[in-house]
């Protein structure tokens, strides 16, 4: 055989191979990668896909809720921080009542100087608890993030502001419009591993979490009673479902290749919420250290309640606890 016989047989035969390489990544890209692409899985991620400079306090062109409030806070600010869903409310917060040049912006993120922290559920309530943080506006704290506080010897001061629908989601394209809460218990502890079995496709059901720190997982190891999930591993191929807050997912990030998922027949609207029909209805809240002596807090605490706070809250898109 001669060598140039040779040379085209071994070039054929890595052009086969290369192709049998893209071959099986496309057929892992289709059937594993594009299902997970909407996986509400990374808190990290989460905090990047809000854009913190639409909603700074004392800037025209803010999203936030704008008012003029009489009560003005000096002195001992407050340093707050929360959750990232909850980022529009203290900003407004903010915004009412603490001087503007108490906020500093550098352009990406809050100083250290600032008087208002962006971080997460996790890191803002591991600051209230270190000290780093005076007030933080946040779901429930995860069982983790109650044994560091019990472990550091602190009580954290807990105030309801406001009131929130957590909700379960799927891919727009899903005929599945509503579960029951059965039936989501059962997708989570393994029963159900089909969206046949609900009423959709022939089509595994991918269930997926979120760090345990994080507050949408919080609420979810609550409602589950339990932090313990099981999984088929041949789910992980299938259609996925999660779970968040509805003003998160609806306002803040408008994903449309998603949808809420009604529970019970119900769907996560305000007045549902308001109601408190729908069935997954959670308080957020206000939360300091009972012992931080700083009494400007109480003030901050006294205006989220008072009417001109609940109408931030609610004007932002959430529920009013009153």
């Amino acid at each position: 055989m001669s060598k140039k016989i040779k040379l085209t047989l071994q070039i054929v035969s890595l052009c086969l191979i290369a192709s049998c390489f893209l071959l099986f990544n496309a057929t892992i890209y289709f059937t594993f990668t594009s299902k997970c692409k909407t996986n509400f899985n990374n808190v990290n991620s989460q905090a990047k896909i809000i854009e913190v400079d639409k909603y700074l306090p004392f800037d025209e062109n803010s999203k936030i809720v704008k008012i003029e409030s009489n009560t003005k806070i000096e002195g001992d600010l407050p340093i707050l921080d929360g959750a990232t869903a909850l980022l529009p409310v203290y900003s407004s917060i903010a915004h009412a009542i603490y001087p503007e040049e108490s906020v500093k912006f550098d352009g990406e993120k809050y100083t250290d100087d600032s008087s208002i922290r962006f971080t997460d559920t996790k890191y803002a309530y591991l600051g209230v608890i270190d000290g780093d943080v005076d007030i933080v506006i946040c779901a429930a704290p995860s069982k983790s993030l109650k044994d560091y506080a019990e472990e550091k010897n602190v009580e954290l001061e807990m105030v309801p502001i406001g009131l929130e629908a957590f909700v379960f989601l799927n891919h727009v394209d899903n005929p599945v419009t509503g579960l029951t809460i059965q039936q989501v218990k059962d997708i989570y502890l393994g029963k159900i591993i089909s969206w046949h079995q609900v009423g959709g496709p022939v089509r595994f059901i991918n269930p997926l979490t979120r760090p345990e720190a994080s507050g949408s997982q919080s609420v979810m190891n609550s409602f589950m009673k339990t932090s313990e999930y099981k999984k088929n591993p041949l789910q992980v191929f299938g259609s996925s479902i999660g779970f968040s807050f509805r003003f998160y997912v609806e306002d803040l990030v408008g994903n449309s290749k998603v949808k809420t998922i009604a529970l019970n027949g119900i769907e996560p609207t305000k007045e549902n919420i308001r109601n408190k029909t729908y069935p997954i209805t959670v308080e957020f809240y206000a939360v300091y250290r009972k012992d931080n002596e700083n009494p400007n807090i109480q003030k901050v605490i006294d205006f989220i309640l008072s009417e001109e706070g609940q109408y931030i809250i609610e004007e932002t898109g959430y529920v009013s606890i009153n």
